[in-house]
């Protein structure tokens, strides 16, 4: 009588779950899930316990204690390994700026590296001053400028003026080979980095860098070249 009583609760979970799961976003349909199995869980090892199989019950009853958060199934240790270093920033350099992207919060900063405003941050200098500059830099720098501008003014294209919004003066210079250190400071990581942390800090930049967050061709492509460039030592 009691397996037959706790087949039932468990399909009436089983079914409530289902319908529940069909409705919610994702998000939620994993909080649910693993809401409804801590809490089988816990029934289950009740029912064991009832029994007198102890030595089962009580990892079981763990698991589900787990699972709704009550108890940490892991150590501090081993869970602290597996979680992605906040406050990786990610760097790219070229003749005239050196450009940063916080992994975090996907925030672009810069600053001005060659020319009259040598040193000048770019947030410090307004929009019309960072367009007119377009057709002074060569073009890796431009395009490092033209992603800054794509975050910071989504319009600003619509307002510039002549060619400066085209990239007008195109140096067709071909860059130099990305070198191992220029590959680390693109992907915010340290010299030495194992594969599986480049593939996690390649993946989480190409997210940042998507169109609908803003994101740039340009450095999307050296993102994906300083991953090769790494990768190439593991192989």
């Amino acid at each position: 009588m009691p397996a037959l009583l706790l087949g039932v609760v468990v399909l009436i979970l089983v079914l409530w779950a289902v319908n529940a799961f069909s409705k919610a976003d994702p998000k939620q349909a994993a909080r649910l899930l693993r809401y409804i199995g801590g809490g089988a869980a816990l029934i289950f090892a009740a029912f064991l316990l009832l029994r007198g199989e102890i030595g089962v019950a009580v990892p079981i009853g763990a698991v589900g204690l787990g699972l709704l958060g009550w108890i940490s199934l892991w150590p501090a240790s081993l869970f602290g390994r597996t979680q992605k270093s906040p406050g990786q920033v990610s760097r790219v350099r070229s003749a005239f700026l050196e450009m940063e992207l916080d992994h975090d919060s996907g925030a672009m900063r810069g600053h001005i590296l060659a020319g009259r405003h040598t040193g000048a941050s770019l947030d410090a200098l307004d929009a019309q001053t960072l367009i007119g500059l377009l057709a002074e830099i060569d073009n890796d720098s431009r395009q490092l400028l033209m992603a800054y501008l794509d975050r910071r003014e989504p319009a600003w294209r619509e307002h510039a003026q002549g060619d400066a919004a085209a990239g007008a003066g195109n140096d067709a210079t071909p860059r130099g080979k990305m070198t191992e250190q220029e590959a680390y400071q693109i992907l915010g990581l340290q010299s030495g980095a194992g594969a599986q942390e480049i593939t996690r800090a390649h993946r989480s930049l190409m997210k940042k860098l998507h169109p609908d967050q803003g994101g740039s061709t340009y450095l999307a492509a050296r993102v994906n070249e300083a991953k090769e460039v790494l990768l190439r030592r593991h192989r």
